[in-house]
């Protein structure tokens, strides 16, 4: 095999270890250094200490998710200047210590966004997921956020109400609970006064202007990254819409063209994301993948069961409305290409993406979908898949 079989870890505090990642089959750790607040650059020191826990293990430090965007640089406010230089001397660091893969996003305030992170399914496993009309009820009737009923219309608005009214005390701080958990660095202590401060922070940033900011941060950073041999990845928007009345600037293939096409590099690649494009019933994974193949730095393999309503939840492998055939089946091919052309980056980096919870692991504590057992049953399946297809279409 050849797509490089990694795993996302969040450092010493996660519950599962790296023997037992080993154990998975992986070979790669995705890792961030969590404890540096956004924005400040990470130093050569910490870098090489953590590089060296994971290599310790037997592993390798494949790719760096994340390192943020600070909102002063999507918003080009306060110290955004400042904020970019230390985003380049961080890239210059982890260059210097032999990581070559950095994937990051461009979503405002919310890294992602889902209902419940316990939807149960008929074999008594429990998954992410995101219920619209949920979502709704939340932003208009619990967040209250004013002005925003024009955006909807009058049926939605209804069917959210309708939610909003059944609901429980317990629900409603259950659905807030889960709604601050997409916040970075949140916590129980978070409040909804501090999410209408961070939302507020973007009224007069449209989607266009958003788009500007992005471009403008890469035109800065990909040349260092270039020079300094490093891949960025940037991941779509979870879920590819706006919320919360936020714009999203990377949510479809039209969105993701223009980026890659803003600084025309290497350097400047994407993160393949095939749950995060998938919730969106307008997004065809297999076309984009094959659209933007030389451009794939960095995938994330999981599936999807979603609607033209804009609901999805989160399922096994080869259970969504994902084709993660078609999907594997270009990495497979492009990998090939980049070989025959005889590129030192040929080799893409992939990791099972979420994971119902299962098994022993249900009861434990975790980042909502970053089990050991349903990413494990992931993994697994995306290697017999690839093996397949390289046996099927390379070995012939």
């Amino acid at each position: 095999m050849a797509l490089e079989q990694t795993w996302r870890w969040y450092g010493p505090n996660d519950p599962i270890t790296l023997q037992e990642i080993r154990q998975t089959g992986a070979t790669g750790i995705v890792n961030a250094l969590h404890q540096i607040p956004y924005g400040e650059v990470w130093p050569v020191e910490e870098i090489m200490k953590r590089k060296k826990m994971i290599e310790d293990a037997g592993m390798r430090w494949s790719v760096v998710e994340s390192v943020p965007v600070h909102e002063d640089i999507k918003k080009r406010t306060g110290s955004y200047q400042q904020r970019i230089e230390n985003y380049k001397e961080t890239l210059r660091n982890l260059s210097k210590c032999g990581i070559d893969t950095v994937c990051y996003n461009f979503m405002p305030v919310l890294d992602w966004s889902r209902t419940s992170l316990d939807m149960k399914f008929p074999d008594g496993s429990y998954a992410l997921e995101f219920k619209f009309s949920n979502f709704l009820a939340f932003e208009l009737f619990i967040l209250k956020r004013s002005g925003e009923e024009a955006k909807y219309t009058a049926e939605q608005i209804a069917e959210a109400k309708k939610v909003y009214e059944s609901m429980s005390n317990e629900d409603i701080e259950n659905l807030k609970k889960v709604v601050m958990q997409g916040l970075p660095g949140s916590d129980d202590s978070f409040t909804l006064e501090q999410l209408h401060e961070a939302l507020d922070q973007y009224k007069g940033i449209s989607r266009e202007k958003l788009k500007v900011h992005l471009i403008l941060f890469l035109k800065e950073v990909i040349p260092v990254a270039e020079e300094v041999g490093i891949r960025m990845a940037i991941h779509p928007d979870d879920p590819p819409r706006p919320v919360l009345g936020l714009p999203r600037v990377v949510s479809t293939l039209e969105d993701l063209k223009d980026i890659v096409s803003a600084v025309d590099s290497p350097a400047n690649g994407i993160t393949l994301c095939t749950g995060s494009l998938g919730a969106g019933s307008f997004n065809n994974c297999p076309l984009i993948a094959k659209t933007l193949a030389h451009r794939i730095n960095f995938t994330h393999l999981r599936n999807v069961k979603r609607d033209e309503s804009g609901n999805f939840h989160e399922d096994y492998v080869f259970n969504g409305d994902v084709d993660l055939y078609e999907v594997m089946k270009t990495l497979v091919l492009e990998e090939e290409k980049r070989k025959k052309e005889g590129r030192k980056d040929w080799q893409i980096p992939m990791r099972p993406d979420h994971g119902n919870l299962m098994l022993g692991d249900i009861g434990r504590k975790f980042y909502p979908g970053y089990s050991l057992y349903g990413r494990m049953k992931g993994l697994a399946e995306l290697r017999g898949l690839e093996i397949g297809i390289r046996n099927s279409i390379l070995n012939k």
